[in-house]
């Protein structure tokens, strides 16, 4: 697969739009979502392509976007990482407040070019990597972000034990989520609510309630 594979294919299977709760934001999406799955598993037999998660501008991250500019002394000049970034919504909505320096860490190479694509629509500057930072601690995010990474519950535990462990290391940890299967019960504080336009095609309801959490340290 060439380095523009990626690229190419988010251009050519999006459309450039705002999303629902994010009117200030442009973002390539997807239009209609059955044919992108399809172009994917098309491609995922050619040439091993990802599911297309970054297509989409899932209701957990737009809620946390959302917060984050309505609230941007939450990130205004300090660094911020945003996990699995998937369309990069919440690292340029960071960018938008005016944090200092902004990741946007993602291990898909598809998610990747997208965020680079949806960061120059938005005219903001940010850094993509795709280290699989899970476990890593490192002082210089004083803010981590997180929308929408419950849905599975093998990968959501291992990923909320980290964002616990960032918090006790003493950055702000905030997660946006639209009440997954496998949110944690417990480690969370709800800090804001969003009602979130979506489609039946994605989600089981056209209308989904996005919460911001702020987790918590681990109790010692």
């Amino acid at each position: 697969m060439s380095a523009q594979a990626p690229r190419a294919f988010v251009l050519a299977n999006t459309i450039l739009e705002a999303p629902a709760l994010l009117p200030e934001l442009r973002l390539h999406l997807a239009s209609e979502v059955l044919p992108l799955w399809q172009a994917s598993e098309i491609a995922l037999e050619a040439e091993g392509v990802p599911p297309p998660f970054w297509a989409f501008a899932w209701a957990g991250g737009q809620g946390l976007a959302r917060h984050i500019l309505d609230h941007p002394e939450i990130v205004k000049g300090r660094n911020v990482l945003d996990f699995a970034s998937g369309s990069g919504v919440v690292a340029i909505a960071a960018c938008m407040a005016g944090a200092r320096h902004v990741t946007a860490n993602d291990i898909d190479p598809f998610a990747l070019a997208a965020i680079t694509l949806n960061a120059t629509a938005n005219d903001v500057g940010l850094t993509v990597i795709s280290d699989d930072l899970v476990g890593r601690i490192d002082p210089a995010w004083a803010v981590v972000l997180a929308g929408d990474i419950c849905y599975e519950q093998a990968p959501a535990a291992r990923f909320f034990a980290w964002l616990q462990a960032l918090a006790s290391a003493g950055a702000v940890v905030l997660l946006g989520d639209p009440g997954r299967s496998y949110l944690p019960k417990s480690g969370l504080e709800r800090v804001n609510t969003y009602a979130v336009q979506t489609t039946r095609e994605l989600e089981d309801s056209d209308l989904r309630n996005a919460v911001v959490w702020r987790v918590l340290p681990v109790e010692s």
